[in-house]
């Protein structure tokens, strides 16, 4: 289904059925797309904002969703643009960073979402964190894992994105990676070289490599439903080549806001994602709302470690949430 020739929609019927999946969708029109986000639990709690990463969407959070429901929070888990139920541009170049921000961020100014717990995974950091700089104020605390915000200043952050692509087009022409080294040493960039050159983009199977647990052929499939062919994943191609797009404007949100921060911050990184390892280390150097926390290492956890330890890291965002008071 095509809202236009160059916006893509899933047909619905693509969602029928899926495994622990019960709740229900709701939409918002922003920047003249349509929006899915889950609104779950008691409309007046404390509120809980859970943000996916790529290439996933918000079904990685639904074994976190119910007992954060079931302590009495509002739990809202959008789908960023490109991905879940939300529109899908066909074209890799209608996407930024910038434009993902501004779209949760119109999301959450829309349901005016206040003092809010932010669980934020993968490019949901890149978004969230981002999101934090524009309005510090409207954040509680902050619960980060396996995710990063890149940043540089001066002319390396000029010239870093350049360099970048630079350094992904020596290694395709090299002969590009196979989708096995994707866990390898160089994880990251392999990651990158393989989202611009694989013929096919196996969504589902991509998110077992990034799983310990074994997931059921529904579960596979269900990661696969916003996808109904490879016209539809321009985004989850194109997001890993932006991961250093804005550099500058990520360090100024470092500079002016995170390493201000004084409000609770916990990390929760697991311990074996080949791509993120380490990286809690530079929340724990940089933002001072990292001291004295209960910090985390979630273990028999991939990548998409919601996938692996669910109700875990809700009972963690839980106990975060009770244990800390915002400065």
């Amino acid at each position: 289904m095509a809202t236009s020739p160059s916006v893509l929609r899933t047909p619905e019927e693509r969602f029928s059925n899926l495994p622990d999946f019960p709740f229900a969708a709701h939409y918002a029109d922003i920047q003249g797309f349509r929006i899915h986000y889950l609104d779950e639990g008691d409309p007046q709690g404390q509120v809980v904002l859970l943000l996916h990463g790529e290439p996933s969407w918000c079904y990685l959070y639904r074994k976190m969703i119910p007992p954060l429901v079931a302590a009495g929070y509002r739990v809202v888990a959008p789908d960023l643009l490109g991905f879940g139920k939300s529109d899908k541009p066909a074209d890799q170049s209608a996407f930024t960073h910038r434009l993902h921000v501004s779209i949760i961020y119109e999301l959450v100014k829309q349901l005016d979402l206040q003092g809010i717990n932010l669980f934020i995974q993968d490019w949901g950091g890149l978004v969230g964190l981002r999101m934090v700089g524009l309005d510090p104020d409207r954040f509680a605390r902050i619960m980060a894992a396996n995710t990063l915000l890149p940043d540089a200043g001066g002319l390396k952050g000029l010239l870093g994105p350049w360099l970048f692509r630079r350094q992904i087009k020596q290694i395709i022409k090299k002969g590009g990676v196979t989708e096995d080294s994707i866990r390898g040493p160089k994880a990251f960039l392999h990651w990158v070289v393989y989202s611009q050159t694989a013929p096919e983009l196996n969504i589902g199977r991509i998110i077992q490599k990034g799983t310990v647990k074994e997931l059921s052929a529904a579960e596979v499939a269900a990661y696969e439903a916003p996808f109904p062919d490879e016209s539809y994943k321009a985004a989850a191609r194109i997001f890993p080549m932006l991961v250093p797009s804005e550099l500058l404007t990520n360090h100024r949100v470092w500079k002016t806001v995170l390493e201000r921060w004084e409000k609770p911050f916990l990390t929760a990184f697991s311990d074996t994602d080949p791509i993120t390892r380490g990286m809690e280390k530079i929340f724990h150097k940089r933002v001072p709302g990292t001291r004295n926390q209960a910090h985390f290492t979630t273990e028999q956890a991939g990548h998409f470690l919601q996938e692996d330890q669910g109700e875990l890291l809700a009972a963690k965002m839980h106990e975060f949430i009770q244990s800390t008071t915002s400065a």
